[in-house]
């Protein structure tokens, strides 16, 4: 797992393919607004808007590990 970077990073990272916030809302069936605060730091995210953020939004698999 050397590739592990923040949400805000890969966010960014991925910002050009995905277009702007209200893009990646509409993608994931969430509110401009709340992605905004995501990315700012001023809002928790529950780990099911994460997935769809992930997988819908940047199109992206995410494979969680716990042990």
């Amino acid at each position: 797992m050397n590739n592990l970077t923040t949400f805000e990073g890969h966010l960014d990272k991925h910002r050009g393919k995905i277009g702007r916030q209200e893009e990646l809302a509409d993608k994931t069936g969430t509110k401009k607004s709340y992605i905004s605060r995501i990315e700012s730091g001023k809002s928790d995210i529950q780990l099911s808007t994460f997935y769809r953020i992930i997988e819908m939004g940047l199109g992206r698999t995410l494979n969680i590990a716990i042990g």
